[in-house]
């Protein structure tokens, strides 16, 4: 979209206000400020810049389209024009650039911070002043630009009929017929007003028909523009030409004067197909037309000996024709034209067209199936054919889908056809396998089971006697049984010693008794029982020093030295300690644990407020809109904090 003047002004400044600092602090020295209102100016000019350059660049060059694009700008928008603006637009932009390199120059030396802001006011005033003067150059290129989006998108290289003639004549009428237009059709002149494109297929290739608008028999100079548009076609698109002529003169204008606008355009007609077309033979036939005009219409014929077809859009006929026999016509030149060519010679030598070659002198006559010469010759007779019923004819009269069952039996290709219906129809080979049975095939079935039984009896015998030789005595079963049992008891032994253990992580260290002791009796427990049982079980590691010492003084007692009073301190310790109940252990002193029923019963007591206020456990904002986040200048950074 190319804007206004005042919104181009209205883009750029508001960019600039936005993605460039806005305050000037305290104590900034004068370099600072030269560049903070330098990157002002540089910016803006940067902008300006960018956007002209867009504009420049997607209007497209008229030296550098096809020569039908660039006349038809030229007949609708006027090539001067077009130029001139964009023209403006350039000298705009190179302006704004040396603005901005003479400004920067004298802020480089501005020495205070009134100069500095005089200065980028001043820059920046220029360019938008400069800006509102391009106001109707960039007014006349938006109305080209929304015009540009609306023309059909016409290939000038593509396979393509042209339609023209006098206004009124059928042309929009033929396009709709033949192609996917839907161009308006009215009973008036200048109906089409500039070009409209159809698309058809004719062996498989797609042509565009363009249906130009009504052409009137007058100099050059006094056409209008729409008239223009379709001269532009005519001029440039390499196509056939059918041109419509009404013979009926229902469209206003007569045979003459739609002859002679014939040999007044004729010189653009040159170099291609050309096909006259006479149009509305339902009103009036070729045969009706008097003496003068049928003249006229030779006339035509034999100036180029051009090919004239009659055609009727009201009662279709002759249509296909017409398409059929332009397509044809331009399919011819363009072929033609390619062989005229330089570059023939170059693809014709590697070329090889196969003809074929008889391969012998055998003769082939022609095979035509039974059935055919018999329908022909009851044909002949006057007889009428009946054809056979098929296979769903006869399921609708049988009963329909799922009462009716096709016998598939009967489509078997066999040698014999009493085969198909055999109660086993297993077909190899295009033979019946039934057919081929041995008579004798029990008998040798029997033998074969016969001999089927006297081999496995004779393999039952022999691992009896394998199974017989290793056996085992009862001695000898009973120490197996004895060796199993020991081995499932050493295994649940195993077991039950690996789950009764209790295992330390690596982490845990190692704690000294005295200060157990000390810490539970700070939290008011009874450790005695806890020191007896910890002595009680604990035992010692056996040093080597040890198992000396016992070996020079206590060599006669190797057997059991435990005394009895050892042995009931030992088995005391291992009694289960009573745990005292979770409601007690939890407080020091029976003090503290009245302290905290009392409160218990206190809080269970306590009714609550039906209008409270809010509590230091509500969650209540202050300040829903904080200074320092929603004042001041966005920065360059991210906006995380908003």
């Amino acid at each position: 979209v190319v804007p206004s003047a005042k919104d181009f002004i209205d883009i750029i400044l508001s960019k600039t206000q936005r993605k460039t600092p806005t305050v000037v602090h305290k104590g900034w020295n004068i370099s600072r400020i030269r560049s903070f209102y330098m990157r002002k100016v540089k910016y803006t000019q940067q902008n300006y810049h960018d956007k002209l350059t867009q504009i420049l660049d997607d209007f497209p060059k008229l030296d550098d389209i096809h020569p039908f694009y660039g006349d038809l700008i030229n007949v609708l928008y006027s090539r001067d024009h077009y130029k001139l603006a964009l023209g403006q637009l350039n000298t705009a932009r190179t302006l704004i650039d040396n603005l901005c390199k003479d400004y920067l120059k004298m802020l480089k030396f501005g020495d205070s911070l009134y100069r500095c802001k005089e200065l980028k006011r001043a820059a920046m005033g220029r360019m938008c002043t400069l800006m509102k003067k391009m106001g109707p150059s960039l007014s006349y290129l938006e109305e080209v630009r929304q015009h540009l989006a609306r023309l059909p998108s016409i290939d000038p290289n593509t396979t393509t009929l042209i339609i023209t003639g006098y206004p009124n004549v059928g042309k929009s009428s033929f396009i709709n017929k033949i192609s996917r237009a839907d161009v308006d059709v009215q009973p008036y002149a200048f109906t089409t007003k500039s070009l409209f494109v159809g698309h058809c297929d004719y062996k498989y290739v797609r042509w565009q028909v363009i249906d130009t608008p009504g052409i009137l028999d007058h100099p050059l100079e006094d056409r209008n523009t729409i008239e223009m548009q379709a001269i532009t076609a005519l001029a440039h698109l390499h196509s056939t030409i059918l041109f419509f002529i009404d013979i009926s003169e229902s469209c206003g204008y007569t045979i003459k004067q739609q002859v002679a606008l014939y040999h007044s355009i004729k010189p653009l007609f040159t170099n291609k197909p050309l096909l006259v077309v006479c149009n509305k033979i339902d009103l009036r036939k070729m045969e009706a037309l008097d003496d003068e005009d049928k003249a006229l219409i030779e006339s035509v014929r034999s100036d180029r000996n051009t090919q004239i077809i009659t055609m009727s859009n009201v009662s279709e006929e002759g249509i296909a024709t017409v398409k059929q026999t332009a397509c044809d016509m331009l399919l011819e030149y363009r072929v033609a034209k390619k062989l005229r060519s330089k570059r023939i010679d170059d693809v014709i030598n590697r070329i090889h067209v196969a003809q074929p070659v008889k391969r012998d002198n055998k003769a082939r006559p022609v095979s035509i199936p039974t059935s055919v010469q018999r329908m022909k010759s009851l044909k002949a007779q006057g007889k009428t054919f009946e054809p056979r019923k098929t296979e769903k004819e006869k399921e609708a009269e049988n009963g329909g889908a799922g009462v009716y069952d096709c016998d598939v039996r009967k489509w078997f290709q066999l040698k014999h056809d009493e085969w198909k219906s055999d109660i086993i129809p297993e077909i190899l080979d295009g033979k019946n396998i039934a057919d081929f049975v041995d008579p004798d095939i029990e008998e040798r079935l029997a033998a074969l089971e016969q001999e089927e039984e006297q081999l496995a009896s004779q393999w039952q015998d022999q691992l009896d006697m394998q199974d017989e030789s290793d056996e085992l005595d009862e001695e000898q079963l009973d120490q197996v049984s004895k060796i199993r049992e020991k081995r499932k008891i050493i295994v649940a032994t195993r077991l039950r010693d690996k789950t009764a253990k209790s295992v330390l992580p690596r982490t845990a260290k190692r704690v000294e008794m005295k200060d157990v002791d000390k810490n539970l009796t700070s939290l008011g427990l009874d450790t005695s029982k806890v020191r007896a049982r910890s002595v009680g079980r604990g035992r010692k590691r056996k040093t080597a020093d040890d198992d000396a010492e016992m070996d020079d003084d206590d060599a006669p007692r190797r057997g059991r030295s435990r005394t009895a009073a050892a042995d009931r301190e030992r088995s005391k310790s291992r009694g289960r300690s009573v745990s005292r109940p979770r409601d007690e252990s939890a407080y020091r002193n029976p003090k503290d644990k009245a302290r905290a029923e009392s409160i218990g019963r206190k809080i269970q007591n306590k009714k609550f407020k039906k209008n409270p206020k809010a509590g230091e456990g509500d969650r209540r904002i202050l300040n829903e809109m904080p200074k320092h986040l929603f004042s001041g200048k966005r920065g360059i950074g991210t906006n995380d904090r908003r």
